[in-house]
């Protein structure tokens, strides 16, 4: 890579050279697009050492709770899912929802996914934080304006490169009817799987597939990403690094804003990077708002 770099600035300079000796209009916009390209791709290896960290690489474990608003903070928590779903789409990433727990009336308390691609963590840890949107509720009858928060927290998937030992003396398995879509099938059997181990209390569940072995797997999976973060917790300072800093889910601890009435804008509090197209960015358009946060890093 930095050798085509250096050949491609090899070129420039002697297109400088040409142009120096003969004033040609198509050698300048020739040598013009052939700058911008070059300056393009720096930018690029710059950006990419941003994803330079351990885990960077790795697939990302997501998860998205509802905070204060009761049911508005539920259906901004589905909001939100679509929007992450939007923009894995649009990176060609995958996206498997694992456990979800639905609202009383709208959206979702909470919802954990798995997003499988390259470098999804290194681009998905600038979104580790509370969330805060600002409208006229469709749930108020008066039309009156609400705030609603929810959480993101996002942990690499981990699984295939540590030994972590679960021992079957330290589980304890329950199964249970999955309360989502998927068929009759899913709704009749018991194949959603909660697994709770018994040594730390960390509890883990999975509903997304008809298999309750496959629900099995996948939930043994989230567990040992927890028993991961929670054994690198006790070790080293530098796991807050890997799991953000995990604050109240209300006023005065987002990292970011999205206001859609009395005005449209999306504004980053860590970068004060803002746009003022919400709608695009709630479709997903959310590489500069990463890119921001990532540089600024």
């Amino acid at each position: 890579m930095w050798e085509s770099l250096d050949q491609s600035l090899s070129d420039l300079k002697a297109y400088e050279e040409l142009i120096g000796e003969a004033s040609d209009e198509d050698l300048l916009q020739e040598a013009a697009q052939r700058f911008d390209d070059l300056k393009k791709r720096v930018d690029d290896i710059e950006f990419r050492q941003m994803l330079s960290g351990p885990h960077d690489k790795n697939d990302a474990i997501f998860s998205i709770n509802a905070g204060a608003g009761g049911t508005e903070s539920c259906d901004w928590a589905e909001i939100l899912l679509r929007m992450y779903r939007r923009w894995a789409e649009r990176h060609g990433y995958q996206v498997e929802i694992l456990d979800f727990t639905h609202g009383d009336q709208a959206g979702f308390r909470s919802v954990t996914m798995t997003i499988s691609g390259n470098y999804v963590y290194g681009y998905l840890r600038a979104e580790i934080g509370v969330h805060r949107l600002v409208r006229i509720s469709p749930f108020d009858a008066n039309k009156r304006r609400h705030t609603s928060f929810a959480s993101v927290f996002v942990m690499p998937d981990i699984e295939d490169e540590i030994e972590i030992e679960v021992k079957d003396a330290d589980l304890r398995v329950d199964t249970f009817r999955s309360s989502g879509a998927g068929g009759q099938h899913v709704n009749k059997t018991d194949s959603a799987v909660r697994l709770t181990h018994l040594p730390t209390n960390i509890v883990v569940a999975c509903q997304s597939d008809r298999s309750q072995h496959r629900n099995r797997a996948m939930a043994m999976k989230l567990l040992k990403a927890k028993l991961y973060e929670l054994e690198m917790e006790k070790k080293q300072e530098e796991q807050k690094k890997i799991e953000g800093t995990k604050k109240e889910i209300a006023w005065g601890s987002q990292i970011r804003s999205y206001v859609l009435h009395p005005y449209q804008m999306v504004k980053d509090h860590r970068t004060q990077y803002e746009v003022g197209n919400a709608a695009s960015v709630l479709d997903g358009d959310l590489d500069a708002f990463i890119r921001a946060y990532l540089l600024n890093r």
